[in-house]
């Protein structure tokens, strides 16, 4: 996988048409762009979207280290060399894209039309969730000796019990030149700098360009009163609105309302927050 810092080096997108607003998906760690694909197809009414593998991740280049200032410029490059290269875009990111999105605002904000932000706050939360999930991958997954992705299933669902988070994680394996397999993302780099990822960068200014829709899932405990604060001391135009019977992956879990809510704020009818 080339290094970000190569020129021939890209951030791998997909472009999904539609109406004329314009919508970028930044999924969240070891995700990929793809995993919008229903929620832009459920837009094309009302919006193109871009799915984007953010750095580390799918099929974009990768980092030495982790950073989400560089990653947000890094992106940002992206969306002016291509997709905002004549008009601002929404901007949607969702836990780990959650962050680099509140980075683009604040650093890139002429590239934005608007700012969401799924399920995450610019606050630090634990690793203990993903130290476990990745250093199963990681211990578990003999990827010179699996031939199949139910191989790969069986060797880890001791520890990860829930199908569908297994299906997560191992849609980022791929065939490798010599037929066996190979980790799509920097899953190395990305489980040492877990206390780098679950965190959140020092930052100055704020975005007020745009009203923010801030969504929350109602089962999930990334948001709270305390990060509330300092979301709108960064962001002080922010709309807080919680999506019932969801978790921390309210587009795949509550796909419909999901899509719903983005018409509505793409709508301008949240510009009164």
């Amino acid at each position: 996988m080339l290094n970000c810092s190569d020129p021939a080096a890209r951030i791998h997108t997909e472009l999904i048409e539609g109406g004329p607003q314009r919508i970028v998906f930044l999924h969240g760690l070891m995700g990929r762009g793809k995993n919008f694909t229903t929620i832009a197809k459920g837009m094309t009414e009302t919006a193109t979207s871009l799915l984007v593998d953010l750095p580390n991740h799918g099929l974009s280049c990768w980092t030495d280290a982790f950073d989400y200032v560089e990653m947000a410029d890094l992106v940002a490059d992206e969306l002016r060399r291509d997709f905002c290269k004549d008009e601002p875009a929404v901007v949607l990111g969702h836990s780990m894209g959650g962050k680099v999105a509140m980075l683009l605002a604040l650093r890139h904000p002429e590239l934005l039309a608007g700012l969401i932000i799924e399920d995450i706050a610019p606050t630090s939360s634990t690793t203990s969730e993903f130290k476990h999930l990745l250093g199963t991958l990681l211990s578990k997954v003999d990827l010179t000796g699996i031939s199949s992705r139910r191989e790969a299933h069986a060797a880890i669902k001791q520890d990860i019990d829930d199908a569908a988070v297994r299906g997560f994680l191992l849609q980022n394996l791929a065939r490798d030149d010599d037929h066996g397999f190979k980790w799509e993302p920097n899953i190395h780099m990305l489980y040492d700098h877990l206390d780098t990822i679950v965190a959140f960068p020092e930052v100055e200014g704020t975005f007020e360009d745009h009203p923010v829709l801030w969504i929350k899932g109602e089962h999930s405990d990334y948001i709270n009163d305390e990060s509330g604060e300092v979301m709108r001391e960064l962001f002080p135009m922010t709309r807080r609105i919680q999506i019932r019977d969801a978790g921390h992956w309210i587009h795949a879990e509550q796909p419909k309302h999901f899509i719903e809510t983005l018409k509505y704020y793409i709508a301008g009818r949240y510009d009164d927050a």
